[in-house]
């Protein structure tokens, strides 16, 4: 019975680690791209309206996209439910992508208002501290390390065969 609680454990801990190593990856890269198209004039000001917000109109508004994309991924489920897994699977995919992006950009814009509330501020450290842990242990794992060898690898290979400019 240990060992099937240990089994599981381990690869919940698995798959839990490699969602934060995608949300890691895109963050940063989706909210980017999302802060370039809010140059654009009526989106300027709609940043500039929700930097303003209150902390708990901050708040709302930031678990908004969670609410929004729930229906998006239960039509997912759906569509693999029919039997559609490659349709569905593409739905989900969709559905972390745009949802990553705009989730990166709203806590970029509502962090100094949700850092306002103690409690917010509170977890978010101890979320911080317990991810950077995870991606240690990630990044301390052979296939990890192996993963990155294998990369830097292929990184030299491919410069040889590119052309200089």
């Amino acid at each position: 019975m240990n060992l099937a609680i240990r089994l599981l454990k381990n690869l919940f801990s698995g798959l839990l680690a490699l969602l934060i190593l995608f949300e890691e990856w895109g963050w940063e890269p989706l909210q980017r791209a999302l802060a370039w198209v809010g140059r654009l004039p009526g989106l300027r000001w709609l940043e500039a309206r929700i930097r303003a917000l209150p902390p708990y109109a901050a708040l709302a508004l930031f678990l908004l996209p969670t609410a929004m994309l729930l229906p998006v991924k239960l039509l997912a489920l759906w569509l693999i439910g029919q039997g559609k897994v490659w349709a569905g699977s593409l739905v989900i995919l969709g559905a972390k992508l745009v949802g990553t992006a705009i989730v990166a950009r709203l806590f970029a814009l509502t962090q100094p208002a949700l850092m306002q509330l103690a409690w917010f501020a509170r977890l978010f450290t101890r979320w911080v501290s317990w991810k950077e842990a995870l991606l240690a242990q990630v990044r301390a794992s052979w296939p990890w390390r192996l993963g990155r060898v294998l990369k830097h690898r292929w990184k030299r290979r491919w410069r040889r065969f590119m052309p200089r400019r």
